[in-house]
């Protein structure tokens, strides 16, 4: 039997792939299903159709999967946030497991190594610790709202639908934060609408809203607001901040950051204090840091001391070793490791993120780490020839040079960390002439989503 594009189809769901689809064969060819997971019997619709695979979405689930469960969430399925509400936590770290080694296999030819069990969260519901929420003139409505009084409204203030820049769905709460992130949401909300500036339009480009970010400190209990607009309004906004921090203690800071940009990214190219301090302070281990509106840290605090004690313990350091840690952002993975080694050297080649693992560094009272700004290459005029290079790129993975700089080094071990299987798998085939994949751990920061971190520890040939 063909499938054609625009086909109804009945599909029994055989597994499950990166990006939460759920995966199965007719007549040899693969169908994705968006929305689907291993055990759905589904009533589907064809979107795509290619040579070789097609694309389908569910229309009917005709039997759910014994694995399903009811999604606490009324976004879900609508929301870009959590794909994976609706699959029991176990098997969604199975399959997150399942689909690193199935990408070593098929893209980096790598079959036989280790892939460990993937190590939960902590915490699968309330673990994030920032979490923007878009504004636009236009609420998004679900199915359910069509026809209702819902339909009046010409505000919004949430998460987007998956796959658009211009349709935010309106919503007073995410199971991701902790409260009282949700209540701190809708109170905001409440003051914006009361403030009489207008939201800002996704494809107008005028307005004032465009962006509440909310931060939080998992181990203190302090909050952050960052709200972003497109002009300054202290004036207005001063008062605003007086009355959030009266309402919600644990505020200890409000700040403005002002844009006015088309790209609908939640940083500002100045920033301005309203209210309290320009930071929060968080802890993670035995370390402090001290969070702006812009840095950057591991959004599941839990979960990134997981994955930094896996970097730990496949280091396996004894005191007298140089290590070099490549994509060092603002340090973390270097002062974790520091107590261990001789001497720590970050490379990174964001000023801002150095300046911040720098000031880290002194507020932890860790004399053995530095940081340089550069690209990785450079990492060749050191002195010192490192023992151990940990790497961790962002998702599109290490850049040509830096692999070939890598694969060059001559270093004995080497440790991989990585948010992406493809790129992972992509890199470790390019290093493979080099370096062999001893093992690898699977660590979960994102539940309910298809998103999985993976810990490789390399050593040379």
């Amino acid at each position: 039997m063909g499938i054609k594009r625009g086909q109804e189809i009945e599909l029994f769901i055989e597994k499950s792939a990166l990006g939460a689809m759920g995966v199965c064969r007719v007549d040899g060819m693969a169908v994705f299903v968006e929305g689907a997971i291993p055990g759905d019997k589904v009533l589907a619709r064809i979107a795509r159709k290619k040579k070789s695979w097609a694309l389908g979405r569910v229309l009917e689930i005709i039997s759910p999967s014994p694995d399903r469960v009811e999604a606490p969430c009324p976004f879900s399925g609508h929301c870009g946030g959590c794909k994976w509400q609706f699959l029991r936590y176990d098997r969604q770290i199975q399959y997150k497991r399942d689909h690193v080694a199935e990408s070593l296999a098929h893209i980096a030819g790598i079959a036989d190594v280790l892939v460990l069990p993937t190590l939960a969260s902590p915490r699968i519901f309330g673990y994030r610790n920032k979490m923007e929420f878009s504004c636009s003139d236009r609420r998004w409505l679900l199915p359910s709202e069509m026809g209702t009084d819902a339909a009046n409204t010409g505000f919004a203030c949430g998460l987007h639908v998956p796959g658009t820049f211009d349709k935010v769905l309106d919503m007073d709460a995410c199971l991701l934060q902790p409260e009282p992130g949700n209540s701190l949401l809708v109170y905001i909300k409440m003051l914006m609408r009361q403030s009489d500036l207008p939201a800002f339009g996704l494809k107008s480009h005028q307005g004032f809203w465009r962006f509440v970010v909310l931060r939080n400190s998992c181990a203190l209990g302090q909050w952050m607001v960052n709200l972003v607009s497109s002009w300054d309004e202290a004036e207005k906004l001063g008062p605003i901040a007086q009355k959030i921090r009266e309402r919600f203690p644990e505020v200890v800071s409000v700040v403005n950051n002002i844009t006015d940009r088309k790209s609908a990214v939640a940083v500002g190219d100045r920033e301005v204090l309203l209210s309290g301090s320009s930071f929060i302070n968080e802890r993670m281990g035995p370390f402090n840091f001290s969070i702006s509106a812009n840095s950057f840290f591991q959004t599941n605090t839990l979960g990134a001391t997981n994955l930094y004690n896996v970097v730990k313990d496949f280091a396996g350091l004894c005191g007298n070793e140089i290590v070099l840690d490549l994509y060092c952002g603002t340090g973390t993975i270097a002062l974790w490791l520091a107590d261990q080694a001789k001497s720590v050297v970050g490379i990174e080649i964001n000023p801002f993120a150095v300046a911040d693992a720098q000031k880290n560094a002194e507020y932890a009272g860790v004399e053995n780490c530095r940081f340089i700004i550069g690209d990785i290459p450079q990492a060749q005029e050191l002195e010192e020839k490192p023992d151990l290079i940990v790497t961790d790129p962002p998702r599109t993975g290490m850049q040509e040079n830096a692999l070939t700089w890598l694969a060059q080094s001559g270093v004995r071990r080497v440790i991989y960390v990585s948010c992406n299987p493809a790129t992972l798998s992509r890199d470790l085939a390019l290093l493979a002439p080099q370096y062999s994949p001893v093992k690898v751990q699977p660590v979960d920061m994102f539940p309910h989503t298809p998103h999985i971190e993976a810990v490789a520890l390399l050593e040379k040939k």
